[in-house]
């Protein structure tokens, strides 16, 4: 799973992306800071069973601090995008080409309306407008890949008696769409399963529908410290009514943190309301963290960095953390560590699924699993919960 970072230059993309995953990343004042995409890891983060259960664990795939897991996500911080990109303006083919495979995408958007439309500094511009300008890219440049071929394409299914679902998702499969997401866009609209019906708003309306299932979209209202409240209100409302997620956020704030934390300086874990200083700090390094608590700490409460993950993890694309375990009275794998791995499942996966995303060969010869919580045999078909804890028993080959 990959997470793509997006937006215009000069609003602090890098920042955030330089924040979530504390990988070194280019930060300036200027446009096109980001031209060659940054990769990085980044965390989203849940309560650990063992908080309630009392254990200690083990991990290996994970990270486990102040009874939180820390479950690592892909993260990519593409190119600046402006007005125009799915033609090629500035760095448009970089850019949509960068966060092809990506499943979801956090978009930045300065809060304080203090970059255009092209990244530049301003006085007066309307952050709102960035909401609409970012899905209209996406949407042209998926429409541009589709519509190119689609009288013959659209014949060619007809004729063959093709599903047609399965046939978008072959001509779509280098963004990462599925047949499943073509289908539930097909079928949201209504859509005729013959596409030689199809005219062109009907493929700009399925193009805009996959875009909203393929690459779902959480916007960081960011330098949210600067804004007024009326600002971020306003963000607030106008994400709501688009069908948004809106987290007012301070990128700069939390980079602070976490670098102060990983010099030793204060105990902190993303998305805390606060911190604990456990060094002394001259009165500059004092005074910087004092500014952090008052204007951005407890006036949102975090810097929303990680709520931001933590939403487009856990609600945009719907996993669950679930913990596989060969002992389910032990809580442990066969060398005895305690809750040594977490996988992000997809809501409604069943313990087959999560035994193929151990290993294929424990997929194929899946018999049932065991929820350690209950103690209870469960088969192929039984859904898997937020934090399960499960055994998974096979067929020996």
């Amino acid at each position: 799973m990959e997470i793509g970072v997006v937006g215009k230059p000069n609003v602090g993309k890098s920042t955030f992306f330089a924040a979530a995953t504390l990988a070194e990343a280019q930060i300036a004042n200027y446009p096109f800071t980001t031209i060659d995409a940054n990769v990085g890891v980044s965390y989203a983060i849940a309560e650990h069973p063992c908080r309630e259960i009392g254990c200690t664990p083990n991990p290996q795939n994970y990270e486990y601090r102040n009874g939180m897991a820390l479950i690592p996500i892909k993260m990519i911080d593409v190119a600046g995008l402006v007005p125009g990109a799915h033609e090629g303006r500035g760095l448009g083919n970089k850019f949509l080409d960068d966060l092809r495979m990506a499943s979801a995408l956090i978009h930045i958007i300065d809060a304080t309306g203090r970059t255009d439309e092209e990244g530049r500094p301003t006085d007066h511009y309307d952050p709102v407008n960035d909401m609409e300008f970012l899905e209209k890219e996406i949407d042209y440049w998926i429409y541009g890949i589709l519509h190119k071929n689609w009288d013959k394409f659209s014949k060619r299914v007809k004729l063959q008696h093709l599903k047609l679902a399965q046939a978008i998702a072959d001509q779509l499969t280098g963004i990462g769409v599925s047949e499943p997401d073509a289908f539930e866009a097909i079928h949201r609209l209504g859509l005729s399963d013959d596409p030689t019906k199809w005219s062109k708003e009907d493929i700009m309306s399925f193009v805009s529908e996959l875009r909203k299932i393929n690459k779902p979209l959480i916007i960081a209202a960011n330098k949210a410290d600067a804004a007024s409240d009326e600002q971020i209100t306003r963000l607030v409302e106008e994400g709501k009514k688009r069908g948004y997620i809106v987290i007012p956020t301070s990128a700069a704030a939390e980079l602070t943190l976490r670098k102060a934390c990983k010099a030793g300086f204060i105990d902190y874990t993303p998305g805390d309301s606060d911190f604990k200083i456990v060094k002394n700090l001259n009165e500059k390094q004092r005074r910087g963290l004092e500014l952090i608590k008052e204007k951005v700490l407890d006036r949102f409460g975090s810097t929303g960095v990680q709520e931001v993950i933590n939403r487009a993890t856990f609600d945009l694309l719907k996993l669950i953390p679930v913990y596989p375990v060969e002992d389910e009275h032990k809580l442990t794998d066969q060398f005895g560590n305690v809750l040594p791995h977490v996988y992000l499942m997809r809501k409604g996966s069943t313990p087959r699924d999560l035994a193929f995303k151990v290993h294929t060969d424990l997929g194929k010869t899946f018999l049932y699993a065991v929820n350690a919580r209950t103690g209870r045999r469960v088969g192929e078909d039984h859904e898997l919960e937020f934090n399960d804890i499960i055994k998974i028993v096979a067929t020996a080959r």
